[in-house]
């Protein structure tokens, strides 16, 4: 299977494959007719930049150019998830990056994607394999669910290990800036190389993928909870389902309930964040609460993708 996906990539179709993170929608990252094809399919606005795919150890410097600081990175962290973008070379189309200068490049850390991109013969530009701004796939069939009969082929690897996107940090020019939360935290970042920063608020030309306000949606409305909200509390005939990291004290009250971890697991949490959503979302409710969760290491990541979804226009 991953020949023929490779075969597919080589002649300029769309591949969904897995990777540690959540699904991918790949294409060759040097066909820029492919890449339009991305775009088209997932409804994903041109500002967007699109993350290119290695996956031998060097082959990253065709597509971009490292600084010093990146080698210790590449060495601690790939293959895994951690995007680094630098300045691109003329190997990356502009639709690539959204006509910026800047490139994401990152080795993910999953056989069958490693696989996908050695037979293909180069780099693979890849997003989620969602329509845009909705939730993130970390199963084949939410990718089935939304993009079945318009793309060539799903690479079924299962169920996503991390099930959050990668973090990206910016290379390009001055201290390093964190620009999305993801599976590595700053903290692990900084025992490699020191301080970094994060950026500033949402930019209205993003820098990397997942920098909207309005991202990671789910059609039914999501409300972010604090403790003892009136929010939390269905009103009479209301069907309400509850996002929660732990057993609640009263499931009862809700439709439905999803405990992204019964031992209070941020890793199991982030693994199992965009399914659960995905569940709740199927179920036609009237509306979603959650409760926030501890923001320290993974729990950035994931209150990060919450708030995104909070703050979509579902309508």
């Amino acid at each position: 299977m991953i020949q023929l996906a490779a075969e597919i990539i080589r002649r300029g179709g769309l591949v969904a494959f897995p990777t540690e993170t959540v699904y991918g929608l790949g294409a060759d990252a040097c066909n820029a007719m492919a890449v339009a094809r991305i775009f088209e399919v997932k409804r994903r606005p041109s500002i967007d930049p699109i993350i290119v795919h290695v996956a031998e150890p060097g082959t990253e410097k065709r597509y971009g150019q490292f600084p010093p600081a990146a080698a210790a990175l590449i060495g601690r962290f790939w293959p895994g998830p951690l995007t680094l973008v630098v300045p691109r070379t003329d190997r990356i189309p502009p639709i690539v990056t959204a006509g910026l200068d800047t490139v994401g490049i990152r080795m993910p850390d999953h056989a069958a994607a490693l696989g996908l991109i050695r037979a293909a013969g180069g780099a693979i530009a890849a997003p989620s394999a969602n329509v845009f701004g909705y939730v993130s796939p970390t199963e084949p069939a939410h990718v089935a669910e939304q993009l079945s009969g318009r793309i060539d082929l799903i690479l079924d690897g299962g169920r996503c290990r991390v099930g959050v996107e990668s973090t990206v940090l910016s290379l390009a020019g001055g201290i390093p800036r964190i620009l999305r939360a993801g599976g590595i935290t700053q903290e692990m970042i900084e025992n490699v190389i020191g301080p970094v920063a994060w950026a500033n608020g949402e930019r209205i030309r993003p820098e990397a993928p997942g920098q909207l306000a309005r991202h990671y949606a789910t059609r039914t409305p999501l409300e972010i909870l604090c403790a003892n909200d009136v929010r939390a509390q269905p009103h009479a005939g209301e069907q309400v389902g509850l996002l929660t990291l732990v057993a609640p004290a009263h499931p009862d009250r809700y439709a439905a309930v999803e405990v992204l971890s019964e031992s209070g697991s941020l890793r199991e949490a982030a693994a199992n964040l965009f399914a659960a959503l995905y569940r709740l979302d199927r179920m036609h409710l009237d509306r979603l609460v959650a409760y926030p969760l501890v923001e320290h290491g993974l729990g950035i990541a994931i209150m990060d993708r919450l708030r995104r979804c909070a703050q979509a226009d579902t309508g």
